[in-house]
């Protein structure tokens, strides 16, 4: 069976333990770790902490998810769409290259506010750009003008890309 690429939550601080527990069951895993500078009370160290807090990506075919479902520290897979989200090849590659090519690397969650330009990505609108009105929880409502008109639509904030 295809192996594909998924993310899994883990919990909080738990990235390390996971990918290597995974790593000793036989799965492909990928931990991404960053090289930080942290100030101890006596002097400076720098330590690898993972770049996505609660999360590592496993390469695993859809008959072995129960597996990695039952290994200490996973608290499940991460889901879109009702299903577990599939991770590209090229994306892993993209997070690995970029790593060895910077340094002391962060990664914050893209954010969504009002009066922001947007394409979205997905959908009967696709690669139209609009607007953000407002944004409430993981929704942002987008002014769309076509057709001499200006539409409002609701869309999933990872439907919309920033301009």
């Amino acid at each position: 069976m295809e192996k594909c690429w998924h993310a899994v939550y883990t919990k909080p601080r738990w990235e390390k333990k996971v990918h290597s527990l995974l790593v000793n069951k036989g799965f492909e895993a990928y931990c991404p770790l960053t090289k930080v500078r942290k100030k101890w009370t006596d002097r400076y160290k720098i330590i690898e902490e993972p770049l996505f807090r609660s999360y590592v990506f496993v390469a695993v075919a859809k008959d072995e998810q129960t597996r990695i479902r039952l290994t200490d520290g996973v608290v499940n897979f991460v889901y879109w769409m009702g299903r577990p989200a599939v991770i590209k090849q090229e994306e892993i590659e993209v997070i690995q290259k970029f790593l060895k090519e910077y340094k002391e690397v962060e990664a914050c969650p893209v954010t969504f506010e009002a009066g922001q330009r947007v394409r979205i990505k997905n959908g009967l609108l696709i690669d139209n750009e609009g607007l953000i009105v407002k944004v409430q929880n993981k929704r942002a409502y987008v002014l769309l003008k076509t057709l001499g008109y200006a539409l409002t639509a609701q869309f999933e904030t990872i439907n919309l890309e920033t301009l």
